[in-house]
């Protein structure tokens, strides 16, 4: 595993933030970090970059201890926080020459200029980083984050301040660099580590309350299956009441919303009822959760 979390604690005064946390995250995978405001996220972060010392438990990265050898680990990670601190007076090329002179990169140029392309830098690479949008301050942390071609990157809320396009470019990089890479990614737009992350952590006061694919998270948390249908004409509900795998049938106008014992054989019998009846189907689907509706009911 790329990423090894045991029994991570950090507490401030009385207050426990992290509270002895267990998950990993391998190699070629995306891993989104989710939590309300307070949950414990940035502090477990900066716990495995090893910008945080823990009270209890162990961090590994790629076989190294945090704790143990904090500089090796921080060779092997890309580090975008949520604050993203950058030196505003500096322009972009000269920045990312000095951050990959920290990281004591050969072809220092040649990697600067891919990475500018990567993250779409190019336009505006030419400007002190002061005069960037707040978007483009981000594409710079992420650049500085990629430059030293780490083996796992740790990405806090790293679409803040981006406009719809750029979310969507950043999110392919994020997606593409995430093949060869381990990510671990927080955010607070949900559909946006629906769209990216394989898998979803969830935490809540400290403690993961839920770990897997938001597929997995959706149907452990709904308890009963519900199919929709709205047809062109008028029909009689005893029709649909009349289906064997049908429960419980609501008129939402213009959709019937029917309990369905198996949501799969309802809806190949609703493609019956319409052929024998003479129907015209508008549209015919299961309801299913968000990951809005999955997040509140493992967080509130």
């Amino acid at each position: 595993m790329s990423i090894e979390v045991k029994g991570l604690a950090k507490q401030y005064g009385d207050q426990k933030a992290v509270d002895h946390i267990s998950f990993t995250a391998a190699k070629g995978e995306i891993v989104g970090f989710l939590g309300p405001n307070g949950a414990g996220k940035s502090t477990t972060m900066k716990m495995i970059t090893g910008y945080l010392k823990p009270d209890a438990g162990t961090a590994v990265v790629n076989g190294v201890d945090v704790t143990a050898d904090p500089i090796s680990v921080k060779r092997k990670i890309g580090y975008l926080p949520e604050a993203n601190p950058l030196y505003m007076d500096m322009y972009v090329r000269e920045y990312l020459d000095f951050i990959a002179g920290v990281h004591q990169i050969g072809n220092r140029m040649e990697q600067r200029e891919k990475i500018i392309q990567l993250t779409g830098l190019d336009k505006e690479s030419h400007k002190k980083i002061g005069q960037l949008s707040k978007g483009y301050k981000q594409r710079v942390g992420l650049a500085a984050a990629l430059i030293h071609d780490p083996e796992v990157l740790i990405l806090d809320e790293p679409t803040s301040g981006l406009d719809p396009n750029q979310i969507i470019e950043i999110r392919n990089v994020i997606k593409e660099q995430g093949r060869t890479r381990t990510i671990l990614f927080s955010s607070h737009i949900l559909q946006e580590v629906e769209a990216i992350c394989d898998r979803v952590i969830i935490i809540s006061k400290g403690r993961i309350v839920a770990d897997d694919t938001v597929a997995n998270l959706r149907s452990k948390r709904r308890e009963q299956h519900i199919v929709l249908v709205s047809f062109k004409e008028a029909i009689q509900p005893e029709w649909l009441t009349a289906l064997a795998d049908a429960g419980k049938v609501e008129y939402r106008e213009p959709v019937y919303r029917i309990l369905a014992k198996n949501p799969d054989q309802l809806r190949k019998q609703l493609l019956e009822l319409a052929v024998t009846q003479n129907l015209n189907i508008l549209s015919l689907q299961a309801e299913t959760e968000s990951l809005e509706d999955v997040f509140r009911s493992f967080t509130k």
